[in-house]
């Protein structure tokens, strides 16, 4: 059956290496925060917290202390507030080993499309961009179909694109595939899901090579190298 959100959020924890600085984006990778609770693991957020720690007690929410999704947040010791031009200035340097963003689509090759719906008149970028070209690493947190059953996962995006060839990894509820300039590779399929299944769409990507690679751990899986 596919992976909860939690074992989701453990799997993408898990991952995670000791002493990297990560920024965990709106949504699905907020849920990570609970893993890296107490591991050498510095979280920023891109609202200006460095050192964000896991959701607060009930009696201790403070309406000044939020992460980007407006929800309570805390810091662990050590943390601090800075101001949007350090924090931008942290996106944007390559300061960052790793973004785990939400998205709305993903290609094969690894194009990011995840600041706007083609349908909405108004959207704004946010730190999407800044992310995406910034960080060292981009692994994306998704469920593998979207709202009418279609795969979120596609040789090409044709929602807008955030940048173009950015993300390693994502992470669905299906499974773990990496992406490339060869196209995509399932790395691990979740328990009882159809593995042949997923490994025929991904069998085409938008350069013309086959997908490859066989289900093994993620841990110490390619995709780690980094990008500036």
């Amino acid at each position: 059956m596919p992976w909860t959100d939690a074992e989701l959020a453990h799997l993408v924890g898990r991952d995670i290496e000791e002493g990297w600085v990560v920024n965990l984006g709106i949504g699905l990778p907020t849920t990570v925060i609970d893993e890296l609770y107490g591991r050498d693991v510095m979280v920023h957020a891109e609202n200006g917290i460095i050192g964000l720690g896991p959701p607060p007690s009930a009696d201790a929410e403070d309406v000044d202390v939020v992460n980007p999704g407006k929800q309570f947040a805390t810091l662990v010791p050590g943390g601090a507030f800075i101001d949007s031009v350090i924090s931008f200035t942290l996106m944007r340097s390559g300061r960052l080993d790793l973004a785990v963003v939400g998205a709305y689509q993903v290609s094969f090759t690894g194009d990011l499309a995840n600041w706007r719906l083609p349908r909405r008149k108004i959207a704004g970028i946010g730190g999407a961009a800044d992310l995406a070209v910034g960080a060292r690493r981009i692994w994306v947190m998704m469920k593998f179909r979207g709202p009418d059953g279609s795969p979120k996962l596609m040789p090409a995006c044709d929602y807008p694109l955030t940048a173009r060839g950015v993300v390693q990894r994502v992470y669905t509820d299906q499974g773990v595939v990496e992406c490339g300039p060869r196209g995509a590779t399932l790395i691990r399929a979740a328990p009882d899901v159809d593995e042949q299944e997923l490994r025929q769409l991904l069998a085409a990507s938008n350069t013309g090579h086959p997908a490859i690679g066989h289900a093994v751990g993620t841990q110490g899986a390619p995709g780690r190298s980094s990008r500036t």
